[in-house]
Formats: C-alpha cells, structure tokens, sequence
C-alpha cells in the first residue's frame, strides 16, 4: 500500500499556475487542483521529494529540463479522436475539391496535434480528395509525449468510431498477434504526415505558410492575452485567402483582425 501522497497548499498551488501558464500559456483554474495532483504526484515520488515547493524548486533550477518537459505534457494532454466536429472535414473536402488544380502544394496545419488523430483525419481528406495537386500535412504540439505516439500512429480499435468506412479500409491496418485490438495507420499516408514540438505562445518560425490551419478546442485553456498572442504568432503562417478553423466552443472576435469570419468556427484571411 502506497503511503499518502504529499497535499498541496494555495501558496504552492498559485507556483504551478503561473509555471504553466508561463511555460505553456495555460490557465490552469482552481477547479484543476485534483487533476494537478494526481498528475504531478508521481512525479514527487520519483525524485524522493516531501512537497511540491521541492519539485517546484527542482523545475525552476534548470538543472533537469527533461524533468520540465515531462511536467509540461502531463498538464497538457487533451482528448481528440478522429473526425471530431465533422462539419469542418466536410468544409475541407469541399474546399481541397475547389482548389484541386496542380501547383503548389496544398499545405494544411493541426496546431494542437495531440496525439495524431486530427492530424490524421486531414491526410485522410487530401488522401480521398486532393488527387491532382500534391498535399501535406503538418501537425505540432508542446507535449513530447503525445507527438511519440502521433508519429507512432498506433491507436486502440475504441478509437476509430469517427473514421468513415472507405477510409478505414484504405488507410488503416488491423493490429494481429500482439498488435491485437489495435489499429495501425498505413505507412504511405504516415509519411505524408509531419510532426514536430511547437510551442504557440512563443514567436514561430520554420514551417513554411498554409492554406488551411485548424487550432481547436485548445484556446479554451487559454486567458485572452495568451490567445491574441497565439494568434498572432500563428496568422503570418496562413496564407493570403486561407483559412482558420477554431472549436465548436471558441471564437476568434477579438482577437484576430486580419481575418473575417466565413461562417462561425470557419475564418478567412483575405486575400
């Protein structure tokens, strides 16, 4: 039996807020104490340490970045499946359909990847769609550990609800022997898929511009300042006439004047 893990007082818990969000730009509310807890807990009986002051203390010292990493992804992972909010892969099949013809690549982004399934979902699009033009697919993520098992692309056959059947027939492989219960995505549509750790809050560079960004059901975790700063890191990516696609729950009013709203969650930066 485990001996009680060490409580976390106001003084300490007020420490980890301002890290994540200084770290991350998360804000962590106060309602998420527990959740803290029993992610961090772990990670206090690892090191041997009484209380998170010490932890907070071993974070801060620089001495152990991977130590912040791993404190990083484990107050960052979110929940994604394949498919989630249909309408705006409808939206995506009916533009890539528009602008089918050859040119440059047409290049799209899932800014807040997690752990591939979105990702994932849009290769299947451009896959099925995009057929005379070519096409590529970039997604990032702060967490590394989430960006292993995107690049991965194992998940478990519980997840492949959203997936239409044509595409699970064609771009998924069943796990047999100790792959079983597993669905593993093809090789040819993961190499077309490119992953890397990006951190939205801070200034962007390196990944080229794109005719489509999707950033949902991430800015939710986000105060206003943080998000005008992400988006403003993220708009000089799109390109001039390419779109921006937030979460069911999220708006850009506000908070992004170089883009005008197409239909709600759908924006457009003219051009």
């Amino acid at each position: 039996m485990h001996a009680s893990r060490p409580t976390i007082t106001d003084q300490e818990f007020a420490l980890f807020q301002r890290l994540i969000h200084r770290l991350a730009g998360i804000s962590l509310s106060d309602a998420k104490r527990v959740l803290l807890v029993g992610r961090l807990g772990r990670r206090l009986e690892h090191h041997g340490l009484l209380t998170y002051s010490e932890y907070y203390r071993l974070l801060s010292s620089g001495r152990d970045p991977d130590e912040v990493q791993k404190m990083v992804d484990l107050l960052t992972t979110n929940e994604t499946y394949f498919f989630r909010e249909p309408q705006h892969f409808d939206f995506l099949r009916d533009l890539v359909r528009q602008e089918a013809s050859a040119g440059n690549p047409f290049r799209i982004w899932s800014g807040a990847s997690s752990s591939g399934e979105e990702a994932y979902s849009m290769a299947m699009v451009l896959a099925e769609y995009c057929l005379q033009r070519p096409w590529e697919v970039f997604g990032s993520d702060i967490s590394l550990t989430v960006l292993a098992k995107a690049r991965a692309g194992v998940y478990s056959q519980e997840r492949i609800a959203g997936i239409p059947l044509a595409c699970l027939r064609k771009y998924c492989l069943r796990g047999v022997r100790g792959q079983e219960g597993k669905l593993l995505i093809d090789s040819g549509l993961r190499e077309r898929v490119r992953f890397a750790q990006v951190n939205l809050t801070q200034p962007i560079s390196g990944v080229g511009h794109f005719d489509v960004i999707f950033l949902r059901n991430v800015m939710i975790y986000f105060d206003v300042e943080t998000k005008r700063k992400v988006i403003g890191h993220m708009l000089p990516c799109l390109k001039p006439g390419g779109h921006f696609i937030v979460g069911h729950a999220e708006s850009l009013n506000g908070l992004a004047d170089g883009l005008r709203m197409v239909r709600p969650t759908i924006y457009r930066k003219p051009g």
